[in-house]
């Protein structure tokens, strides 16, 4: 359980459960599942397509993370954001089989890169990992208050000179590097539960943002390395427990925001005025 590889996946994980919670945090505010779901399946490809020329496969994740993250900022602007979402995975999901069908020695790498392989990190490909997640964590630093104005009270923002569209695309920025930090560790269809399932079930037990934010990180912590545990013990694949848990977490905190009925309906905009002043 604490051989040397394992370390390396308690770290790498952990790594990727506290950026998880906290940017997904934030998509779970901003209604922004799908892009999460999008960005991830379709960064990809971009893996992909470095790995057929012969180039580093998290360059080429990251190059197609923040393509389809400016590409959904800039059709959200003249079109609905679940079309212009739609539209840019659909194209980057399209060039993946393109690469994918120019060669016939991908399968591992594949399976890797869709469901992970956090048992199977090394520690080079921790390094990058982490140094990735503190630019995501100093970006959600830096945004945080424009952030959250636009994600509870968008015309408030804009009254204050915060343009909406920008932060869209600062946000989407945030969930690339996110997904270029995570997907080589857990996989493009694992982290859309990590950066779900968690988030959802901490806002449903508070509503004040810092404490949804750190209950968010310490769920997906449990979520994740619990589902090593499990993994390791029963010899089955972690995905399966990562996306199990996260589900069963998030009902579990449902079910806790029905049984408090007080907490339901006390507006996440608690810290408005405190936020609308800090933009005077």
């Amino acid at each position: 359980m604490f051989a040397p590889f394992m370390i390396t996946a308690w770290e790498a994980s952990a790594v990727v459960a506290v950026v998880a919670g906290v940017v997904g945090f934030f998509t779970v505010l901003r209604g922004s599942a799908f892009a999460a779901h999008s960005l991830p399946n379709g960064a990809f490809a971009g893996a992909a397509g470095a790995s057929l020329i012969g180039a580093n496969e998290l360059v080429g994740l990251g190059v197609f993370a923040v393509a389809g993250a400016v590409s959904i900022a800039t059709l959200g602007r003249r079109a609905r954001n679940d079309v212009a979402t739609a539209l840019t995975i659909v194209v980057m999901l399209g060039l993946g089989d393109l690469f994918l069908s120019r060669t016939t020695e991908y399968a591992q790498e594949i399976y890797a890169l869709l469901f992970g392989e956090v048992l199977g990190v090394s520690s080079a490909e921790h390094v990058p990992t982490v140094g990735i997640a503190l630019v995501c964590m100093a970006a959600v630093a830096v945004l945080y208050r424009p952030l959250l104005l636009t994600s509870i009270a968008p015309e408030v923002a804009e009254a204050r000179g915060i343009r909406a569209g920008r932060m869209d695309l600062y946000f989407l920025l945030v969930l690339a590097l996110a997904t270029t930090a995570s997907v080589p560790v857990v996989g493009s269809l694992l982290i859309f539960s990590l950066l779900i399932g968690p988030p959802a079930a901490a806002g449903a037990m508070t509503k004040r943002p810092l404490v949804a934010m750190g209950l968010s990180v310490v769920i997906a912590l449990a979520t994740v390395w619990s589902a090593i545990a499990l993994a390791f013990q029963l010899n089955l694949p972690v995905g399966f427990f990562v996306g199990t848990i996260s589900a069963l977490v998030y009902a579990a905190g449902r079910a806790w925001g029905a049984w408090r009925p007080a907490t339901r309906g006390t507006p996440v905009a608690d810290p408005l005025p405190a936020l609308a002043d800090a933009h005077d």
